[in-house]
């Protein structure tokens, strides 16, 4: 990866965002899309200057740019690593709400790692519960040694264009589906199910009584109903890997959802990260198995996912203790 490169494309495309963003009077991500849209859109640059309405006199503006970021020639994974440090500035600007936010890269490293280890077949077929941004779904399709049929359920329509929008300029083979991850889908099954759950409780408890993690009072936990969903979703005797809360089988309504998954599945794995990483919010990388366990629960804490030495200790443990 030729780091210079992804520098100078930083630059153009930040430089075009926020001409954008003042010129059309938008936010950041809004404007992010229209500079994604621009890009895409070679042939208006071409259009004789009295033709152009006044949008496309604005796309005009923005070419000499996206000329210059044209002639980097970026491969996907410099696409990849740009688009991450461009919503990495978005999240200075303008920061999302928490469910919102980007999934860290290096959550994408371990989540690539434990899918190379444990689905050594050449084809993969995975789907995304909450899509976001897309960072999580680019990480996995630029790295992952496969050939990968992607679906992503989203239900915010600005970060489906988003995800969207880079997935086309980087050629990657996405699906990307606007749709809520908690309502009932027929879909083909996936070899693995992935998240970054979004947290909080989930408004409708009619709907939410249809699961079998349902609270008894009050509304459920989202994320464990979309725990649930990713089973209904998954082959028999794949797995699942979520970006969770620490305490999720052991806050208020842990109970109920450790009760289900002893009747369909089993916990393979418990990875937790640094609370650093999360502003002190505690998180785990879960790992379940749609049917029995092969093994005792691997737990591994991750005192940090910079150091190389702690990484390569906890891939060689989990490779040796973590089967199908």
């Amino acid at each position: 990866m030729n780091m210079e490169k992804v520098a100078q494309a930083f630059e153009l495309v930040v430089a075009n965002i926020m001409t954008l963003s003042e010129k059309l009077d938008t936010d950041f991500y809004d404007a992010f899309v229209e500079q994604n849209a621009a890009f895409l859109d070679e042939s208006a640059a071409e259009k004789s200057e009295k033709s152009l309405t006044e949008s496309e006199k604005m796309l005009t503006d923005l070419s000499a740019n996206n000329q210059k970021l044209r002639q980097l020639d970026l491969t996907a994974k410099e696409w990849q690593k740009l688009f991450q440090f461009v919503l990495l500035k978005g999240s200075q600007i303008a920061p999302l709400q928490a469910n919102h936010a980007m999934t860290p890269d290096a959550i994408g490293v371990i989540f690539n790692f434990i899918i190379e280890h444990l689905h050594p077949a050449s084809d993969l077929r995975v789907l995304e519960l909450g899509s976001g941004t897309g960072n999580l779904a680019e990480t996995l399709l630029v790295n992952l040694d496969k050939k990968v049929e992607y679906v992503g359920f989203e239900i915010d329509d600005l970060l489906l264009d988003l995800s969207a929008s880079m997935a086309e300029i980087m050629g990657s083979q996405a699906e990307f589906m606007q749709l809520d991850a908690v309502q009932k889908r027929l879909i083909e099954p996936a070899d693995v199910v992935i998240s970054d759950l979004p947290i909080g409780f989930y408004p409708d408890d009619a709907t939410a009584a249809t699961f079998e993690v349902a609270s008894p009072s009050g509304h459920t936990f989202a994320h464990h109903l979309l725990i649930e969903q990713a089973f209904n979703y998954l082959k028999e005797g794949s797995f699942a890997i979520f970006l969770a809360p620490e305490d999720l089988l052991t806050s208020g309504q842990g109970p109920l959802l450790k009760e289900w998954i002893s009747k369909h599945g089993s916990v393979m794995a418990v990875i937790t990260l640094p609370k650093s990483l999360f502003n002190a919010d505690a998180k785990a990388i879960y790992v379940l198995k749609k049917g029995p366990a092969a093994h005792a629960t691997f737990a591994h804490p991750l005192s940090s996912l910079t150091d190389r030495e702690s990484l390569a200790a906890f891939m060689k443990e989990f490779t040796k203790t973590v089967k199908l």
